[in-house]
């Protein structure tokens, strides 16, 4: 079986699995189980000695993956600690008071957006608790406020360097310039730059449609009567899914008064620690450009030790000011950790996967099977794959599944495609991850948003699909252009027709109003 078709089946029976029951763990556990088999000639106790020795152990051990699995526990830690010592409640609290407009809160809720886009579940459990009452003050929609903190969270993580996503993307995809693959694709991630796009075009023209906007009317309504408080208004956006786990609502400020200062700092410090250290490792200072230094560095390292000392420096930190005691830090650590396993067992069961379908071979067939006839449609392939990802996503929910099981796949193509369409593919695998799982009903950050905003789900979904639908089609035809020309202008291709696409919505909503109005 090894290097033939059948070394694909046990990535198919996971993928086809997960899309099937929608549950992750158990899929990838089967594909694992059946890699083993399949490498052991189906010897039973040959197959759980190499899926525990060779894919968990073999995972488990290694450096590079055990700085990412920190980086992300770590990450887990600083967000409880941030509930916990009332910094979270002080930004919200400062909000509250400064800002009296839409756009002013939908501007901040950016702001604070891009400061947590170190990681998206950073980013859920944090803006959604913080700008929730500052949305609601300003005549915000919940289910326009879900939708920012959907469009912002791994659409954003995705093309910031310094991030969970970057370092498990260049970890999966197990070559030693990975780091520099993904910094590569960052501007062929069309559908998070077109996203973040559209976000600012919504922001600064006040355009809303479709479903969307009868939510946006009907919140301004309840803003200027003022006849209750917006946020407990039944009117509002429907019955609410669920109350987001936040340990403000629950816990006392233990001795001392909580500031903006306690929740900027530590988030500033955060990406210039992980940004020092990665130009450390990668011999920055000692005579290397930039770019070199990013591409050469030691990623896991690097954003393992960024989040250990920021960790530890905001532990201090918040034991000086008085916002904390030292039990209640250190019980923060199993509460991160809690937070984080999720995303813990989806990677490391993704990484075992890996493993075994490299064991019998998969590599080795796809190169052989794309060899042929890659020269004949490999201007589609970034197009096709970005449709397959998103699909998948969608189907699955998750992106981090998605393209865990799928960037391995796509990279054993560098011996059939030039560097350049690699990069590409690499790029429209990640991008339609994020795509499919954006607007995916069953997809942890939608949940989480949905939850954050205190939106219905389905409200959420369907009001947010309408803004999806047209960043995904501008994408598809951006993947043909970029697989045709393999040029960085397809990027600016894509932006002009963006913004294309953006005014003629904008002028068919303005008919339409004005139709409405006479």
């Amino acid at each position: 079986m090894f290097g033939t078709i059948w070394s694909l089946l046990p990535l198919l029976v996971a993928i086809i699995l997960v899309i099937k029951t929608k549950e992750v763990y158990g899929s990838l556990i089967i594909g694992i189980i059946l890699g083993a088999l399949f490498a052991t000639s189906f010897n039973p106790l040959a197959a759980f000695e190499t899926a525990f020795n060779d894919g968990l152990i073999s995972v488990l051990s290694d450096t590079k993956h055990i700085g990412i699995f920190l980086f992300i526990v770590f990450l887990g830690v600083l967000v409880e600690l941030f509930n916990r010592s009332g910094a979270t409640k002080a930004y919200r609290d400062w909000a509250l008071s400064k800002i009296k407009t839409k756009r002013g809160a939908l501007c901040s809720t950016l702001i604070l957006s891009l400061l947590l886009s170190v990681d998206d579940y950073l980013h859920c459990l944090t803006v959604g608790s913080v700008m929730l009452p500052v949305n609601d003050a300003c005549g915000v929609s919940r289910a326009r406020f879900a939708y920012q903190i959907d469009a912002t969270a791994a659409p954003l993580c995705v093309i910031i360097p310094i991030s969970s996503w970057a370092a498990t993307i260049s970890t999966i995809t197990d070559r030693s310039d990975g780091m520099s693959l993904f910094l590569k694709s960052i501007p062929y991630n069309f559908y998070s730059i077109l996203t973040l796009l559209m976000i600012l075009f919504l922001i600064f023209t006040g355009l809303e449609y479709g479903s969307m906007r009868k939510n946006e009317l009907e919140a301004n309504d309840l803003f200027m009567e003022k006849s209750s408080p917006i946020a407990d208004n039944p009117k509002n956006n429907g019955e609410c899914y669920g109350e987001l786990k936040n340990i403000n609502h629950n816990i006392r400020i233990e001795r001392g008064t909580p500031h903006i200062i306690d929740l900027v700092l530590p988030i500033i410090f955060l990406p210039i620690s992980l940004f020092v250290l990665l130009l450390y490792t990668g011999n920055f200072f000692r005579g290397c450009d930039v770019i070199t230094a990013l591409c050469n560095c030691n990623s896991s390292y690097s954003l393992a030790a960024g989040a250990l000392i920021t960790l530890f420096l905001t532990f201090i930190y918040y034991m000086l000011r008085g916002l904390i005691r030292y039990k209640t830090a250190i019980n923060s650590i199993s509460s991160g950790f809690i937070a984080m396993a999720p995303t813990l067992i989806v990677l490391i069961l993704a990484l075992c996967l890996k493993k075994m379908a490299g064991m019998i071979g998969s590599d080795e067939f796809i190169a052989a099977l794309f060899s042929g006839h890659a020269a004949e449609f490999g201007f589609l392939l970034p197009l096709g794959i970005f449709i397959f990802s998103a699909v998948i996503a969608f189907s699955t929910g998750t992106s981090w599944g998605t393209f865990c099981i799928l960037i391995p796949i796509v990279t054993n193509l560098a011996s059939v495609v030039d560097e350049r369409m690699l990069v590409i593919i690499i790029s429209a695998c990640i991008a339609g991850s994020v795509c499919g799982d954006h607007c995916s009903p069953i997809s942890d950050t939608t949940i989480m948003a949905s939850t954050g905003a205190k939106c219905a789900l389905l409200q959420h979904v369907t009001t947010q699909i309408p803004y999806v639908l047209p960043v995904a089609v501008v994408s598809c035809v951006a993947y043909i252009v970029a697989g045709y020309t393999k040029s960085i202008l397809s990027l600016g291709f894509a932006v002009i027709l963006m913004l294309a696409v953006l005014m003629v919505i904008q002028r068919i909503t303005n008919k339409k109003q004005r139709l409405h109005s006479a």
